[in-house]
């Protein structure tokens, strides 16, 4: 069979969404609607390319090439495996499960709890429920689509655009843009979008659907990637629209909540003015299902990968375990800790991603050969290195550190960017340069 049902073909559209759509996509764009004011939409513009337009071209690309693997193979063997192995680590169980796990928990019902009641145990119950659930879904992922595109993803569109529905009819005082937002709103909601780190995330998910898409007897290479690209188009667009709900969510009580910090801050006073204490139950949910379609996707494509790469000692059923247990224990253990290594590991793998999203997708225009990809990969590396052993561990690199910071762009720490792109260019046309040498002899 080489065509999917509608149904089908919608429920896997849905799951993109919901694997994309954690706690940190539901917290940033109220806080941008209220930081922007009235320049929101033009803050959004520039939000969009980094939170949506990024992260589905990158699931596209991952799924065109058959696995993130595959792809990061462009530049070299090891390079594949180092890299693949550090961003399914650190945005698996490194980082994004433990923290898909806790946030919802931290932010939706620790506040609430009575004080007699211990906050340890409540955590530690609420993740219990939260990580099995996880992981029932996981083991079988023959029925990932169904369960998460069909059920727990609409659950949530639902809940979001209720929340939206009923906020939104509320009178509200509309503020002026502030900080960044005042002077330049498009680049401020351009970097806002790309510390969503949704880019990083689509190199796994973006194997997720394109192997879901083959569960239902699709066969065909570019049967599969048609799909991929349709469901990817789907999902954006689900992105913009909750991303764009939710922004005007944050812009409505912007001239009220002026010098809110988090994006959990404004849609809480705001559901609380909607709805009044049940409005607490309604994000409590939203959250945990917006953070548990993200978690199973995380535990998914990881216990796929390991799977494979240690070639099948283990199987899947085995990693899943492993992953989920390991995250819950971290959720409730050692989270800090975790994000210390994490957080500056992502800063410096997520550059390079970004810029295996571009190539990836360009590839069959440019026809990009290995110099290309070896270059301009070394550069995006190298210099996030050098920023983030300054930034993150007080570490300063004679020459180089220095060298670094006066970079155009450094201060907003896109320092690699113009580089990065001036090699790219470079190497492309050394590569041409040299293939038509080749030609005349």
């Amino acid at each position: 069979m080489n065509k999917l049902k509608r149904n089908d073909f919608m429920h896997v559209s849905v799951m993109l969404f919901g694997l994309f759509f954690g706690a940190g996509n539901l917290i940033f764009p109220p806080l941008l609607g209220n930081q922007a004011g009235t320049s929101m939409w033009i803050a959004f513009l520039g939000f969009a390319i980094t939170a949506i337009v990024f992260p589905v071209v990158g699931a596209i690309v991952v799924g065109k090439t058959e696995g993130l693997t595959n792809l990061a193979s462009r530049v070299g063997p090891i390079f594949a495996l180092v890299f693949t192995t550090a961003i399914y680590i650190s945005i698996g169980p490194g980082m994004g499960i433990p923290r898909a796990g806790s946030v919802p928990f931290e932010m939706a019902i620790a506040p609430y709890l009575p004080e007699s009641f211990s906050v340890t145990l409540a955590r530690l119950i609420y993740t219990f429920v939260f990580f099995a659930i996880a992981m029932w879904v996981c083991l079988n992922p023959s029925k990932l689509v169904v369960r998460v595109g069909k059920y727990l993803t609409p659950s949530l569109l639902l809940l979001i655009t209720l929340m939206f529905i009923r906020v939104i009819l509320l009178p509200s005082n509309v503020g002026q843009p502030v900080g960044d937002y005042a002077n330049a709103p498009l680049v401020k909601g351009f970097l806002s979008g790309y510390e969503t780190m949704d880019a990083i995330a689509a190199l796994n998910f973006g194997f997720v659907v394109a192997v879901s898409i083959k569960r239902f007897g699709v066969k065909d290479k570019k049967v599969v990637t048609k799909y991929t690209i349709k469901s990817g188009l789907i999902a954006g667009s689900l992105l913009t629209l909750v991303y764009a709900m939710l922004s005007l969510i944050g812009m409505r009580t912007s001239g009220l909540l002026v010098g809110a910090k988090n994006g959990v801050v404004i849609l809480t006073a705001n559901v609380r003015e909607a709805f009044g204490e049940f409005g607490l139950v309604l994000l409590a949910g939203i959250f945990t299902l917006a953070c548990l379609t993200t978690c199973i996707g995380l535990i998914t494509s990881g216990g796929e990968y390991f799977y494979t790469l240690f070639k099948e000692k283990l199987s899947y059923r085995a990693w899943v375990y492993i992953w989920t247990i390991f995250s819950f224990l971290m959720a409730n253990f050692g989270l800090n800790k975790l994000l210390a290594i994490s957080v500056p590991m992502l800063l410096i793998i997520y550059p390079v991603a970004l810029l295996l999203i571009v190539m990836g997708i360009s590839h069959d225009l440019f026809k990009y050969e290995k110099l290309s990809y070896l270059f301009s990969a070394v550069v995006a590396v190298v210099l996030p290195v050098i920023n983030v052993m300054a930034t993150s561990f007080k570490v300063r690199i004679p020459f180089l550190t220095n060298f670094e910071e006066s970079l155009p762009l450094a201060d907003k720490g896109l320092s690699w960017l113009l580089p990065t792109l001036g090699v790219l260019v470079v190497a492309y046309l050394v590569e041409k340069l040299i293939n038509s040498e080749k030609l005349k002899v």
